[in-house]
């Protein structure tokens, strides 16, 4: 189910969706959880169905080094982020600093994978990122912060996913023309 990438994809969205629509209150917060979940479960049906079986397989030993590095420099730098702000009492900026080390990571992640279309969630992420430092830096509240971060950046994995799976999924039957 983690072919290509969109399980991971549809689960951290999940992830984000649930930090954005933490800002909501009564009846809205259960049924947008149900909701995520199940986009995100049909992402993976979706890749499960459609993508090649060869497109789950482990990646080259050097591949594998390079995106365990990466990976690992971006934890370092989320752990980071989350004891700057807590220790500096700015936990609300968390999320879309948070956002902007994921979206810069998938800029070394395009060209280990040698997948250009890795940008566009780095941009996306990134442009999210932004959307939440400008709406703290003009006195937003904490919960409207978190609501732009959260689900722009699960929008755009879920998007990422989905065009992962659309891109492989068979080309629809042309109508054969009658005489």
């Amino acid at each position: 189910m983690f072919k290509s990438g969109v399980g991971f994809l549809a689960l951290f969205g999940v992830g984000w969706w649930l930090l954005g629509t933490s800002a909501f209150d009564g009846w809205v917060r259960p049924v947008s959880i149900v909701v995520g979940c199940l986009l995100a479960l049909g992402l993976m049906l979706a890749a499960k169905r459609f993508l090649p079986a060869s497109a789950g397989g482990l990646f080259p030993a050097e591949q594998r080094r390079r995106f365990n590095r990466i990976n690992a420099v971006q934890w370092l730098l989320i752990i980071a982020v989350a004891v700057v702000c807590g220790v500096s009492g700015t936990p609300v900026l968390i999320p879309p600093l948070v956002a902007l080390v994921v979206g810069l990571h998938f800029l070394p992640l395009a060209v280990v994978f040698e997948q250009p279309r890795l940008r566009v969630p780095a941009a996306l992420l990134i442009l999210a990122a932004a959307a939440g430092l400008a709406v703290w830096a003009t006195g937003g509240p904490d919960e409207t912060v978190r609501l732009v971060v959260g689900v722009a950046a699960a929008l755009s994995l879920w998007a990422t996913a989905a065009w992962t799976v659309a891109g492989a999924a068979p080309a629809p039957r042309a109508a054969t023309p009658t005489p």
